[in-house]
């Protein structure tokens, strides 16, 4: 995953962009867990690297998702809440598209 492409996404060091896919991730992931985006959580992690600048040993890859990284953290996380599998068009599977 490349820096330029999270800033694509609206993930900026300005903050998340309203109207961008940030913004419609960072709604989705608040009405999911009742009101707030945990900090951790995918929204979180994505604005932090574009507030930073960097996305390098995130373990989001053009090859697949990196074992021992954040990014496998994440999906392991997701398919424990979602009973085993990570589910197409979730945010593990969003953040890795990006």
């Amino acid at each position: 995953m490349s820096d330029q492409n999270v800033h694509k996404a609206g993930f900026t060091s300005s903050g998340i962009t309203g109207g961008s896919l940030a913004s419609s991730m960072m709604s989705e992931e608040a009405r999911a867990s009742g009101g707030g985006v945990h900090s951790g959580g995918p929204t979180a992690t994505l604005q932090e690297m574009g507030a930073r600048g960097s996305t390098h040993s995130s373990g989001f890859t053009s090859s697949g998702i990196s074992g021992g990284s954040k990014a496998s953290q994440m999906m392991s996380q997701e398919a424990i809440s979602h009973g085993g599998g990570t589910p197409r068009g979730g945010t593990t599977s969003t953040v890795q598209s990006i």
